[in-house]
């Protein structure tokens, strides 16, 4: 967990100043904060660690979760940004860098729902 939460940590930390992605987060107190939690929570389950997110939110359904966002290209690319930025902050290992690259790449595409 130390090292998810220092990710989305990291990940979020960046986002809270993108004028791209910004803007997809509700603008409450729970805004970035939830999703930080939530975040966390979800990559720590499908990397192998606790169950948490299933017990407190479901299935993931992620396409479903983030549809009613406009998430384009140039989301996309700011989002796998964040996200190399803060692995790479990080500085694990090449083959678990490579893992979690890859499933990134593929998640931040997965999650496009915008031309």
């Amino acid at each position: 967990m130390p090292f998810f939460k220092a990710l989305v940590g990291g990940f979020y930390d960046r986002v809270a100043e993108d004028p791209v992605l910004r803007p997809l987060y509700p603008e409450t107190d729970a805004g970035l904060p939830l999703a930080r939690y939530r975040l966390t929570l979800f990559l720590a389950q499908y990397w192998g660690g606790p169950t948490t997110y299933d017990e407190e939110r479901g299935h993931p359904r992620l396409r479903m979760r983030h549809a009613p966002f406009a998430i384009g290209p140039m989301e996309r690319d700011a989002w796998l940004g964040h996200m190399r930025h803060a692995l790479a902050a990080l500085d694990p290992a090449p083959p678990i860098t490579a893992k979690l690259d890859a499933y990134f790449e593929m998640a931040a595409e997965a999650m496009r729902n915008r031309d």
